[in-house]
């Protein structure tokens, strides 16, 4: 079974904060997540929201847990009228800034979630680190 090394979430979490200053000019929370949701690495830059330390980590974990990104989530949840509630497990979220790791065979590695801008731009820094990972 594939896996996402400790060294490697670092490096993923370095490349998110980069995209951050770069893209966004502004300080971001990211967590990093194995295939089962457990945390396996995390990075607070300096003057990022407290409350986003919590939210990438629930961002992460519901990447992982529900294996797609936190938007196509949120969209299933409006799509289908229901609330994230009677997925049964408190620690999910649906706001948008959450994806799954795969590797190029589609194989679950884990997951990233990043807050501290905007749910679209989270998102836009999770697709870019999920793609890196695929390629």
């Amino acid at each position: 079974m594939p896996t996402l090394s400790l060294e490697r979430a670092q490096d993923l979490i370095a490349r998110a904060m980069a995209k951050a200053t770069a893209d966004y000019r502004r300080p971001i929370c990211v967590a990093v997540v194995d295939e089962r949701g457990l945390l396996l690495a995390f990075g607070r830059m300096d003057g990022s929201p407290v409350r986003s330390v919590q939210i990438s980590q629930g961002k992460a974990y519901t990447a992982a847990r529900m294996g797609v990104t936190t938007e196509a989530v949120l969209a299933r949840l409006h799509r289908e009228q229901i609330e994230i509630g009677y997925f049964c497990d408190p620690a999910l979220t649906a706001l948008p800034g959450g994806s799954p790791l795969k590797d190029s065979a589609g194989a679950l590695l884990g997951a990233v979630g990043v807050s501290g801008l905007t749910s679209a731009e989270d998102q836009t820094i999770t697709d870019f680190i999920a793609a890196l990972v695929a390629s």
